[in-house]
């Protein structure tokens, strides 16, 4: 099966979103979403865009996506973050999800990046797996800490 892997354009949003919907479900968070194709338009395609993004296409069908951003290390310098990688589900398998790793990993490359980041779930044993015979290190002592908005407004907004 051929596919290709080129950087997204505007048209490609709604195929984005559809992917990021997908992950979602499959992570069990099928309502986590809150974001539309207005705000990837926006945040992705203005002077300076805040994140890249890679899709893989069959038959000019979008299947997968790589969406990366910069991020900074005090340790490090200049890193890449891969926010996420999808491949939609009945075309996994077949080197797409590899392809769009490689993908990111080049995108660092080519903009001198000390590190490329990322987190996944420990019950997501192929990826994690995946990720160990690439030659990435999966920390287990480190732990992910999250602030929703309405949580950290609560928070600033508390006595004491």
């Amino acid at each position: 099966m051929d596919f290709k892997i080129r950087k997204t354009t505007r048209e490609d949003v709604s195929s984005i979103l559809k992917l990021i919907q997908e992950l979602a479900d499959f992570e069990k968070e099928p309502e986590a979403v809150e974001i539309s194709e207005e705000d990837l338009l926006q945040d992705g395609f203005q002077e300076n865009p805040l994140f890249t993004c890679f899709v893989a296409e069959i038959n000019q069908t979008v299947v997968g996506m790589a969406l990366c951003y910069f991020r900074y290390s005090t340790w490090k310098g200049k890193t890449v973050h891969l926010e996420d990688l999808i491949v939609q589900q009945n075309f996994r398998g077949k080197g797409i999800g590899k392809a769009l790793y490689k993908k990111t990993l080049q995108f660092a490359v080519e903009n001198n990046v000390k590190r490329v980041e990322w987190v996944v779930l420990n019950w997501n044993k192929n990826a994690v797996d995946f990720y160990k015979n690439s030659g990435a290190s999966v920390f287990k002592e480190w732990n992910t800490v999250q602030f929703e908005e309405k949580a950290f407004k609560n928070y600033l907004n508390r006595k004491a």
